[in-house]
């Protein structure tokens, strides 16, 4: 017997011998840190806004491919779609991304046309899907100063080309509901730090906006309304505080996916509750979850060049070893003062490990 067919039928060989299959050369299980480089990975969640290749080489280097998500959020949209394309024919390969639209000529005659427009011009370029911002349903305003949500009727035919079109969408609709909290009450330093340098997206200060259940109702509607479109919740479909409550979108909604962009505390912080509830979750929607960062480069300036890299291999390999290993990693994000510092990593099977970080990015978006 040579050696790749002995490999082949280790399994039964070692139940034949007796012995643990690992010890007659069977796949592992589970993977180790030190697995990190070679595994398949994907971040399905970056914002990737210069034209300057380093960080893309750094990320190439590490096995990392990356999905740059273009993003209505005040930078040019033009200008982030030409950077993606620039990279993409300089390195083939080693990145994707999502295309987005603009919604500041919402309300005019055209804006339908506009829009459908803008997505074909995105996925010819090469776009894997379109990106939706949370600028509909907390800053976006109709001509009467109305608050204009996803589920808003003008936004019907676009929905329903992306549907028919078969092409994925991803939406960050909503935010965490801390958001909706005082400083005090925050349960997270990040977004603690995130709403007092963004003050107009904390909606605490703004009750006259719309409520967290207003986003993530009109987010349902999306959901209801277009069950054939393929639906990326980013962020955990702002629905972090509760994996419960995700799980019910799950089994309505096939077509329902999310991704852990920034937001891997949360699920840390479900772990310090709930260790195994939250294995079972990662176990039983395994092909619903992807892993993303929500990293952002808009400049590498040569002398910081080195700690950019460290940073991305600190936030890459940390959220490694928390899905993929049993070791200790890192949990300092959680304002309460019980929770710990450090806890133990989940130590899924690789296979899961495979679907979320890789797998799951590659069936959706074609990564």
């Amino acid at each position: 017997m040579n050696r790749r067919v002995f490999l082949k039928n280790s399994a039964a060989c070692a139940a034949l011998l007796g012995l643990p299959p690992a010890l007659v050369g069977c796949r592992k299980d589970y993977y180790s840190a030190a697995d990190f480089v070679d595994a398949p990975k994907a971040d399905v969640h970056f914002h990737y806004g210069t034209y300057d290749d380093a960080c893309l080489m750094y990320a190439n280097s590490v096995g990392m491919h990356l999905v740059s998500v273009n993003v209505d959020a005040g930078e040019s949209i033009d200008e982030q779609l030409d950077i993606v394309i620039h990279l993409q024919k300089q390195h083939p390969g080693m990145m994707s991304f999502l295309g987005t639209f603009s919604v500041d000529d919402f309300g005019k005659e055209d804006f339908v046309d506009q829009t459908i427009a803008r997505i074909d011009r995105c996925m010819n370029a090469g776009a894997r899907g379109i990106k939706i911002w949370k600028n509909i349903g907390m800053t976006l305003q109709d001509e009467h100063g109305n608050y204009v949500m996803a589920d808003n009727p003008a936004f019907a035919p676009v929905f329903t080309y992306l549907e028919k079109q078969g092409i994925p969408v991803m939406a960050h609709l909503g935010e965490p509901k801390n958001c909706w909290l005082s400083y005090d009450d925050m349960t997270m330093k990040g977004d603690l730090g995130y709403y007092r340098q963004n003050p107009q997206y904390h909606m605490f200060q703004h009750p006259e906006k719309p409520s967290y259940e207003d986003q993530i109702i009109a987010r349902d509607h999306l959901l209801e309304r277009y069950p054939k479109l393929t639906f990326v919740g980013a962020h955990i479909g702002s629905l972090e505080w509760d994996l419960d409550e995700v799980a019910k979108r799950f089994d309505a909604h096939p077509n329902f996916m999310i991704d852990l962009s920034a937001r891997m505390s949360y699920v840390q912080l479900h772990s310090f509750h709930n260790r195994e509830k939250v294995k079972s979750f990662l176990t039983k929607y395994q092909d619903r979850i992807l892993y993303g960062s929500d990293t952002g480069i808009r400049e590498i300036n040569p002398d910081r060049q080195e700690r950019q890299q460290k940073g991305l291999l600190e936030t890459w390999s940390s959220h490694w070893k928390f899905l993929a290993t049993g070791d200790i990693v890192p949990s300092n994000q959680f304002t309460l003062e019980s929770a710990p510092k450090e806890m133990e990593g989940l130590r899924l099977t690789r296979t899961i490990v495979d679907k979320i970080f890789y797998g799951n990015t590659k069936r959706i978006f074609g990564s």
